[in-house]
């Protein structure tokens, strides 16, 4: 199944970063029994957050489905940086929480919510279907758009 992972990453066009290192004193993942439990990720690019602001204020709604699609990005990395470089023993995606800065009055959360969404599915097939929740936030740290945490099964 890796494989058929990294054909979808590289047919998507997508190079998969160095899992980012905690900003302050939390753990990127842990592991429970079968359950990857993995922190929330930001719209990180090259090193730096690539989407700020609020939706329905600062950015528009495609930027902000680009900032959740960068976040799905940094979870798959720090999925396989926790599961020692193999994404095919991710058996689900059992749910993604969104976190989307917002302006008083933005309504479409969940259509911002979808451009992580899309690209977890498209990536890891059946097992990338999932639950989730696409919650609207005054603010997130360091002005991002946009924060993606999950919560996966994997095989041992």
């Amino acid at each position: 199944m890796s494989d058929t992972i990294d054909s979808r990453l590289t047919t998507l066009g997508i190079t998969l970063p160095v899992a980012a290192t905690p900003a302050a004193n939390y753990v990127s993942f842990v592991i429970s029994g079968n359950l990857l439990y993995l922190s929330g990720q930001l719209p990180m690019e090259n090193g730096k957050i690539a989407v700020t602001g609020l939706l329905g204020a600062d950015v528009e709604l495609a930027d902000g489905q680009r900032a959740a699609e960068l976040c799905a990005i940094n979870i798959l990395a720090q999925a396989k940086a926790a599961l020692d470089g193999d994404l095919s023993r991710i058996v689900k995606v059992i749910k993604l929480n969104g976190f989307i800065a917002s302006a008083p009055g933005f309504t479409d959360q969940h259509l911002v919510m979808n451009g992580a969404s899309n690209l977890i599915a498209n990536v890891l097939g059946e097992a990338g279907k999932h639950a989730r929740a696409a919650v609207g936030m005054a603010a997130l740290p360091l002005n991002a758009a946009v924060e993606v945490d999950a919560i996966m099964e994997i095989s041992l």
